[in-house]
Formats: structure tokens, sequence, C-alpha cells
């Protein structure tokens, strides 16, 4: 270990690491035209396959058109008609798929907000704004999570909007925080220096129940009155029609994995 002397006062001697041409890094063209391609790729492979469908769909509705009303009536459905009736039935965990939907909604929308932020007002230079920025933004925006939840649970029809509203609350939330409570306790068991204060746990928690909950209440009531009527363009079936059995190559894990190999391929590339 070698000292030098410096005439920079302490108070300055960061200075440097806070200046904005220091975190500006070379693009990578590579990367970008990389994972350009595939998603132009994957879009196009996607058109592809449904033009082709649809396109003998609507050849075989044509050489129909001709028929009578009765003999219409009559003929068995195929193609896309076949799930027409079915589309808009309620999941089997109707609770849980609304409470995700709008959670995604919710985290879809922080992540614009904060970014731009973070785009115009440089965040990243000061140490500990941008998690205060993903807090506050997160607790600003929680009516979207309820509005979308409460309206979805709403026009299918569910009864015990209240359990909706808290667990579509509390979903995110509860994962993040029981992890990182989890990971902040062992630090704090070995004494670590990044350890969180006991008082931002709890201050943290206070804004789970004191500003999140209330805000998505509002959020779920403007929801379940304003959109949550339903207005779908077909009848539903009465009956639900039987899914036929399924090939390998269309298991929902092998779907998973093949699915995530393209955007593996991108983010390897690039990191």
């Amino acid at each position: 270990l070698k000292w030098t002397p410096t005439d920079t006062s302490f108070n300055d001697r960061f200075n440097k690491y806070l200046d904005v041409s220091f975190f500006q890094h070379k693009i990578h063209w590579f990367s970008i035209i990389n994972s350009s391609i595939m998603t132009l790729f994957l879009v196009g492979l996607v058109l592809a396959i449904l033009m082709r469908t649809l396109r003998k769909d609507y050849a075989r509705y044509s050489k129909e058109s001709d028929v009578d009303d009765i003999e219409g009536d009559l003929s068995d459905e195929y193609g896309w008609k076949q799930i027409h009736g079915d589309v808009f039935r309620p999941p089997s965990h109707l609770m849980l798929f609304c409470s995700l939907v709008g959670t995604g909604y919710h985290v879809f929308i922080v992540l614009i907000v904060v970014i731009c932020s973070t785009i115009i007002g440089e965040l990243y230079t000061q140490r500990g704004s941008l998690l205060s920025a993903i807090i506050f933004s997160y607790a600003a925006i929680s009516p979207v999570n309820g509005f979308v939840g409460g309206s979805m649970y709403a026009r299918f029809g569910g009864k015990l909007w209240i359990k909706q509203m808290l667990l579509g609350t509390f979903l995110l939330p509860a994962v993040i925080c029981s992890t990182a409570f989890l990971i902040n306790f062992i630090a704090v068991y070995y004494t670590a220096t990044r350890a969180i204060p006991f008082t931002s746990m709890l201050a943290i928690t206070a804004i789970c129940f004191f500003v999140i909950l209330p805000l998505s209440l509002v959020g779920t009531v403007l929801g379940r009155n304003l959109s949550g009527q339903a207005s779908y363009p077909c009848r539903i079936n009465a009956v639900p029609r039987p899914i036929p059995e399924k090939k390998l190559y269309m298991e929902p894990l092998v779907i998973i994995l093949l699915g995530g190999i393209l955007p593996f391929g991108s983010i390897f590339i690039e990191v």
C-alpha cells in the first residue's frame, strides 16, 4: 500500500464519482442491434402464423356464406369460433388473476415514471435517491392497482372485492418486504454495516398500511363504479367446451423454457 499526498479536501474527494460524465458509457450497438433483430424475428414469426391461420378460416367462412341460416346454425364450428363462447369465462382463480393483472399495471407505470425521472433528474448520481423514488412512485400510483384489479374482478362477477383489494395491495409488497427483511435480519445478526435500521423497516411497513392501502381502496371503489359493468361482445356458453389433450411441446413447462431462450440470449450478450 502506497500513500500519495493530495491537495483535495476530504469533503471534495468523492466529487469525481458524482460527475455525470463518469457514468457515461459506450453504447453497445451490437447488443442493441441483436436484440432488435430478435424482436423483429419473433414479431414476424407470430404474425405469419396468425395470418396463415386466419386466412384459412376466412377462406372457409367465405365458401359457406351462401349457406342459409338454418344450415349455418346446424354446422359445426371450427377455428377461432370454437372458443369465442369461452373467452370471457371467469378463470378458476379469479381473485389471484385480477390481483396479478392489477399489480402488473401498477409495476409497469412505476417503471415508466422512475425511468423518465432518472433520465430527467439524474437520480443515479445521489446515493439512495433511486430507491426512494421507486418507493414514492409505487405508493403514489397505488390507485392504478386497485382500479384495474377491482374493475376486472367486478366485470367477472366477483363478490369478495375487499379480499381481492387486500390481496392486490399486499401481494408484491409482502413478497419483496419479507425477502428484504429476512436478508436484513441476517445482516444484523452478522453486524454488517449495510444493514437497514429497524426504524426504516417500520417506516416502510407504515407506508404500506397507511398510504398504499387507502389509495388502493380508493382505486378499487372507483374501478367497480366506473368500469365494473360487463359488456362482452359475445355470449358466454353455459357449458365449458372440453379442452383436448395437448401434445408434449404444448405443455406449459416446455413453452416457458422455449420462450425464454431468445430473451436469455439477448440479456446474456448484453451482460
